[in-house]
């Protein structure tokens, strides 16, 4: 690797273009172009060749065609993030290179400035990734100090295709309920995804003075000294990550320079600081699924899925988990939540959960608990441990830790199956 840089490979039929996207390129100083290709079978070749960073590929090759070499390199190069370009901008072509496993799409020609931001986004996408399954090292005696392992928490993402049903109330209390099972010896936080009307200082009755606008505009000195100087406390011990205080304020967020995929960007180096700082981070989303949410949803290390007993919320859900088939989320990384479960709908739970996959928990409807909770920023996880509704958030944050761990050894266990692997071909020659 030369430098730290990002290394891209550009595949592309038309000679003109890939010079022009080199020489685009090459004005950053953080990028190099280690290869370029014109066909897909060759885009594939230099891809298993050269291991690159980032592959902009364009869709429509002469043999094999950008989607199928995207599907290919994703399963023989999973550390190479694609960007599909293309002329067509239709939705059609996006859900395509999706689902084959590309990272983000362009339409042709991208100007310079969002070129760069998406490829330094899914670039940071990749390395969050690599963390994620990165072997612990072993510490060793008798010799020099081994180096301490990077922090790395874990992410839980609160969703649903539909609004209404809960999201802020599940996150919130979800993050209470984690830090008290947790105790003082591992830190939580809770981010507010929702960035121009966000609901979580209200609900945990919290008086910001900074917002995550704050360090959206100061990203690339982002340290722990600055993260600390934005975090809202809770008397709970959760330190809170909070929306802007108005709706134009998110401008800062949303509306950074370089567009949406800048702004993704910068919320992926934001969430790399929190996990080196925290053990669990929690974040509330809004029902909107673009490039920001996607930003979540690729990070998180578990996605509660949030819904209600109802017809409407349960055909978005199930389109929701199409989607994260085609996105390659794993099952596993996915979990229910029904909430008012014990409303008399006409629809039982069981036959729910047969219809899209099991819950992790039932939340039982409570009327005045909700109005407490809401109206007075009371997390109904404490001041409602008594009451079902109560218990129901402490039972969630027990089966969330639960699926957290598992998901966590499943990945050291591939990781050291892969080791061994690597080792025997060595010893064997192959």
């Amino acid at each position: 690797m030369n430098g730290g840089k990002i290394r891209v490979l550009i595949v592309d039929d038309i000679a003109e273009t890939r010079e022009n996207l080199r020489k685009l390129l090459s004005f950053a100083p953080d990028v190099e172009v280690v290869g370029t290709a014109a066909t897909g079978e060759e885009g594939m070749q230099l891809a298993r060749e050269l291991n690159p960073h980032v592959i902009l590929m364009d869709i429509n090759l002469p043999g094999i065609d950008g989607i199928t070499a995207t599907e290919q390199i994703a399963r023989e190069v999973p550390t190479a993030q694609i960007i599909i370009l293309s002329v067509q901008g239709e939705t059609g072509y996006m859900r395509r290179a999706m689902a084959a496993g590309a990272r983000d799409f362009l339409v042709k020609p991208p100007s310079g400035d969002e070129l760069m931001a998406t490829i330094r986004r899914v670039y940071e996408i990749g390395r969050a990734q690599a963390a994620r399954m990165a072997p612990i090292p072993t510490v060793t005696t008798g010799g020099p100090a081994a180096a301490a392992p990077v922090r790395r928490g874990q992410l839980v993402v609160v969703f649903s295709p539909k609004g209404g049903v809960g999201c802020t109330t599940v996150a919130v209390n979800l993050a209470v309920a984690l830090q008290t099972r947790l105790g003082v010896s591992q830190k939580v936080a809770i981010v507010d995804g929702s960035f121009q009307f966000g609901d979580v200082g209200v609900m945990l009755n919290l008086q910001p003075s900074r917002s995550i606008a704050d360090l959206a505009v100061r990203v690339e000195e982002l340290d722990t000294d600055l993260l600390t100087s934005v975090l809202t406390p809770h008397s709970s011990g959760v330190k809170a990550l909070l929306a802007p205080p108005h709706p134009e304020a998110a401008d800062a967020v949303i509306g950074a320079d370089g567009g949406m995929a800048e702004s993704s960007r910068r919320i992926g180096v934001i969430l790399e600081g929190l996990l080196r700082e925290f053990d669990l981070v929690v974040v509330d989303t809004w029902s909107i699924l673009n490039e920001l949410t996607l930003t979540f949803l690729d990070q998180a290390d578990l996605i509660l899925l949030v819904i209600t007993p109802l017809i409407p919320d349960i055909k978005d859900a199930r389109h929701f988990l199409e989607l994260a088939d085609r996105l390659g989320y794993p099952r596993e990384k996915i979990g229910l939540v029904i909430n008012y479960a014990d409303r008399k709908t006409g629809l039982r739970l069981d036959q729910i959960e047969r219809a899209l996959i099991p819950s992790m928990a039932h939340i039982p409807y409570d009327e005045r608990a909700g109005i407490v909770g809401a109206n007075r920023g009371l997390p109904i996880a404490v001041e409602e441990a008594s009451r079902p509704i109560g218990q129901a958030f402490v039972h969630l944050s027990a089966n969330v830790l639960e699926r957290l761990n598992q998901l966590k050894r499943s990945e050291e266990e591939e990781v050291s199956v892969e080791a061994s692997r690597r080792l025997l071909g060595r010893a064997l020659g192959i």
